[in-house]
Formats: structure tokens, sequence, C-alpha cells
């Protein structure tokens, strides 16, 4: 248990990425699914796989799960495969003992079959608990790439849902409602300026706002398109 503890004072989630600032109509059933999972209000699976495209919000949705179990009094921790291969497989240990779990980008481990049998394993042992694991890749189960049919089968096993890309309206409303969390005002012509000059999806355009809020606290200017010029070096 004192690695779990040690695990999840590692993880800092980011404070504004919940269900309730993940701003997508196509994917109000998916949040939906996710809610009921974490409540467990009714027999459901131990195992829940989410896929969609990159920066179609699937890390989002994992730190918005994990912030709802919280909030809920259940014990939860978010990792990314990212971090975790560059770790000993025994980093996972003891974690079954908590009662959701979060996997991000489970497409990452797809080449190592030694995470993938730890993954596997780690899966079965939430099961002996009765505790939950929400994993997330970037397709579905069958075309992960993944060599170890025993973790293919365990992904389609339990609930399955796909999350669909934001529309243009909908990043619009997404990076503002980003900003009027940190206190910042960004018009829609302001906004439309971003998704037009820079790449469309969704990680770049928020890593884009963190670089232009830190700037307009540094130089106690607002954020402008001019200003946007000036700190982002466009045209």
């Amino acid at each position: 248990m004192k690695q779990v503890a040690q695990l999840t004072l590692m993880v800092q989630l980011p404070d504004d990425e919940t269900f309730e600032s993940y701003k997508s109509k196509a994917n109000v059933g998916v949040v939906s699914q996710l809610k009921s999972y974490i409540e467990q209000k009714q027999e459901t699976p131990h195992g829940f796989y989410l896929f969609g495209l990159t920066s179609t919000g699937k890390s989002h949705l994992l730190h918005a799960s994990s912030t709802y179990a919280a909030k809920m009094g259940k014990s939860s921790v978010c990792l990314s495969c990212a971090e975790l291969k560059q770790l000993p497989v025994e980093v996972l240990d003891g974690l079954e003992q908590i009662d959701l779990i979060c996997l991000d980008d489970i497409h990452l481990i797809a080449g190592d079959t030694r995470w993938q049998q730890a993954i596997f394993d780690l899966y079965n042992r939430v099961l002996e608990q009765n505790n939950y694991l929400l994993i997330s890749g970037n397709e579905s189960a069958q075309q992960l790439g993944i060599s170890l049919p025993d973790l293919v089968s365990r992904l389609t096993w339990g609930l399955t849902e796909q999350v669909k890309a934001l529309d243009d309206e909908e990043k619009v409303s997404a990076l503002q409602h980003r900003a009027t969390q940190r206190g910042l005002f960004i018009s829609d012509e302001v906004v439309k300026f971003l998704l037009n000059r820079l790449s469309r999806d969704m990680g770049s355009l928020i890593n884009s706002l963190d670089i232009l809020d830190k700037a307009s606290i540094q130089e106690q200017r607002k954020i402008t398109i001019p200003f946007i010029k000036e700190v982002l070096s466009l045209q």
C-alpha cells in the first residue's frame, strides 16, 4: 500500500479537466456512461475501454472520471502509459486496492510484451478485489496491435465507448470555458483566429492557451489577435 500512496501523491490532475468542462454534444452519452460506471448504480462489468482518435479528449475524460470518483469518496488514480513504460512493471503492484484505476494511452505499450502482461495481471487483480479499471486507447481493442490475446480479450470484455471529435463550435466553447476558469476573456474572433492559424487538435490549442495565459499575466496584457501573433510568432 505504500507504493499506492506514493503513486497517488505523484499524480497531479488538471483542475480544469472535469466532466463540466468537457464541451461535446456528440459525447454526452459517453459522459453519462462514465458517470454511471463510476457510481456503480447498477450491475456493470469492472472494465471500461474508451477509444478515439488523438486529441478527441480521452485524457480529459479519464482525468474527469478520476476527479468524479474522488468527489464520491472513492480512491482513484490516473496514470499515463507514456510515463509508466519508463518505469519497472512492479510500479503496478498494489494498485488493485484502489477503487478506480485510470490508464491512459494503452496503445503505447503495443510493442512491449512485458507491460502487456503486467496490465493483464493488474486487470485480473482488480477483478478479484471487486474494483474498477478505465483504460483509453487510440483504436478499438482489436486494432491496437497488442500481441497478448488475453489482454485484448479483457479490453473487449467490459464496456466500450468511442469518443467522437469535437466540431469547431465545440472547440470554441471548450477554449472559452478553459479561459474563463483561469480568469481570462477571449472573444469568438480570437478563438477562431487560433483555430485558423494553429493545429486544430485540442491538445495543441490548449497548450497554446497555456502559453498565452502565462504571457498575458507576465506582461499584464489582454489576449488579442496582435498579442497572439507576437507571443506565438504568427504572421
